[in-house]
């Protein structure tokens, strides 16, 4: 071998021996890294102790993580619905929706947290008065397709109120006064009075 390649056949000897190895220095292990099952657990957790705000960075801290699983924002739209915060609820599942567009659970909450939103806002409308024109034509329109959606002539039935509790009556004292044909024809006959 010549003098002058062996400088440079040594040099392409140490760098293919420095990438061959596979130190922790290299190449660090993930191992201390937590699952996406038991981030959604922890967050779970969390939010079941009423730390709410916590959990909610624990589910972002998830999504981030894995950005390809629409568990941690369903999980985020469940909480914002359940606190009636409707139109982070929809944002939230939509997310879901573009990792998943057939998760049952994320339409949910998007159609009844839209339906919550509009109807709130109908609501607003009618009691300022406003609610006129081709407004009100929509909406009239709007809640045919949805009656004829969901099968129901009512879409938001009317509770019924409540009917007050009948006072009990003793047992007619008198059982032997009246006679078998007019107890058969009015039962409520010997309550009568005379």
């Amino acid at each position: 071998m010549k003098p002058g390649t062996l400088f440079p056949s040594l040099a392409c000897a140490l760098l293919l021996s420095a990438c061959a190895t596979d130190g922790p220095l290299v190449r660090p292990e993930k191992s201390n890294a937590a699952t996406l099952d038991s981030a959604m657990a922890e967050a779970s957790r969390v939010a079941a102790s009423g730390q709410q705000d916590k959990a909610l960075g624990l589910l972002r801290a998830a999504a981030g993580s894995y950005p390809a699983e629409k568990a941690p924002w369903l999980s985020m739209a469940q909480m914002k619905f359940d606190r009636a915060s409707y139109g982070e609820a929809i944002l939230h599942a939509q997310e879901a929706l573009q990792r998943d567009p057939t998760d049952q659970v994320g339409n949910s909450i998007i159609a009844v947290s839209g339906l919550r939103l509009s109807t709130k806002a109908l609501a607003d409308l009618s009691q300022q008065n406003n609610l006129s024109g081709s407004l009100r034509t929509e909406a009239r329109e709007l809640a045919r397709v949805l009656r004829t959606s969901i099968g129901e002539e009512v879409l938001v039935p009317v509770a019924a109120t409540p009917k007050p509790p009948r006072a009990r009556t003793a047992p007619a004292a008198r059982a032997g006064t009246a006679s078998s044909s007019s107890s058969s024809a009015d039962p409520f006959g010997s309550l009568k009075q005379p």
